[in-house]
């Protein structure tokens, strides 16, 4: 048997959220496909891994991985990577989603297995749960779960016979199996196992995480970001900080609307990703941003923070200033950085001192603040 993979990664997966598709997105260190192909092309059994990718997602396949260009449908995609196998001398071939992450060496060799004995094998669980017919919102009849499977990938066929099917199938089929047995293939059911989830929901992605970390042995990953800001004084009757608006005999001087609060805090979490601060994302040199609102970059600092799998679990800011009084307006603060953030409020610390008129703000000329994040990828 000489064996080949394809991983069919040219889905948009438009239920994972995120600003790309799922296969492209963080899991544990590394990105979905990462996984997948690795979980592949480690195998001993597999001696070449053919990437089915996106035409928007070329530049997101890495140096060395061979991949072909996808079509409009799962099907139209699996057919490419038949093609970019035709006249290589290889008799069998896994077909994999690329979404599901978490495939283990042992799902691997139960379908090679299968491949001595049948024509095509995958791997299933059985249906253990109660299945209901509905109608309107209500429960209408029940359905036997006796014989019935959940289908799981990678799906193994002679090579041969699978790409005939495909060029006769219909492309309506819910998967490889379903055009193989449309064709005639007998395929042997082996066994799946629960961990080999195919990643579709914001929710897969930590479930996903917290299976990747302990097949691999990876510990929890605490990280600890700082912020600093500084901002002067200028004329006027009021200060932003932490996204309330403070009364007080002059306002802040800045490119955007100058909270240093919210600036702080900000660049606290760019800093614990490592992703610099708020001007490599947002810079001052754009007249798109000239006086814009603090709480776009602060979004846009945990938003980066939850794509990359990580929650916020804390943040503690320091505002440094002899006036104005902070104290009055600290609550309000925190209520308003816990709706920007989706953040609990007792997750988020507002605080204040003054340095006792030392230096700038002793001397009342500005105000600075100082922050720190701690975020948390399981």
């Amino acid at each position: 048997m000489k064996l080949a993979a394809i991983l069919v990664a040219a889905g948009r997966g438009t239920r994972a959220g995120g600003t790309l598709p799922k296969q492209w997105q963080a899991l544990a260190g590394r990105r979905v496909f990462d996984w997948s192909y690795q979980a592949l092309a480690s195998h001993p059994a597999v001696d070449t891994v053919i990437a089915v990718v996106h035409p928007d997602d070329a530049s997101q396949v890495p140096d060395g991985v061979e991949a072909v260009l996808g079509g409009a449908t799962r099907a139209a995609s699996v057919k490419a990577g038949l093609v970019a196998l035709e006249g290589r001398s290889f008799t069998h071939v896994l077909i994999h989603d690329g979404a599901r992450a978490c495939l283990s060496t042992e799902i691997i060799d139960a379908v090679v297995a299968g491949l001595q004995t049948h024509d095509a094998a995958a791997p299933a669980l059985p249906v253990s749960d109660a299945l209901w017919l509905g109608e309107a919102g209500e429960v209408a009849g029940t359905q036997s779960r006796e014989n019935l499977y959940r289908a799981q990938t990678p799906q193994g066929f002679d090579l041969v016979k699978i790409a005939a099917a495909h060029k006769n199938a219909d492309n309506t089929a819910a998967d490889d199996v379903a055009v193989a047995r449309a064709a005639g293939l007998a395929v042997a059911i082996v066994e799946g196992h629960e961990d080999n989830l195919k990643v579709t929901t914001p929710d897969d992605f930590a479930r996903a995480e917290r299976i990747l970390r302990a097949q691999s042995g990876v510990q929890m990953d605490i990280r600890l970001g700082n912020g600093f800001d500084v901002h002067a004084f200028t004329t006027g009757n009021a200060v932003i900080l932490c996204g309330v608006t403070v009364p007080h005999t002059k306002a802040l001087l800045g490119h955007s609307d100058a909270d240093v609060g919210m600036h702080a805090v900000t660049d606290a979490i760019y800093g614990a990703l490592a992703e610099g601060d708020i001007g490599r994302h947002f810079p001052p040199s754009d007249a798109q941003w000239k006086g814009a609102a603090s709480d776009i970059f602060l979004k846009h600092a945990c938003e980066l923070a939850l794509e990359r799998g990580y929650t916020i679990t804390n943040i503690d800011c320091t505002l440094i200033c002899e006036q104005p009084k902070i104290g009055p307006h600290a609550a309000a603060m925190q209520s308003e950085m816990s709706r920007i953030m989706a953040l609990a409020p007792d997750r988020i610390s507002i605080k204040a001192t003054t340095s006792e008129r030392l230096g700038f703000t002793g001397r009342e000329e500005g105000i600075a603040a100082l922050a720190t994040a701690t975020l948390v990828k399981p």
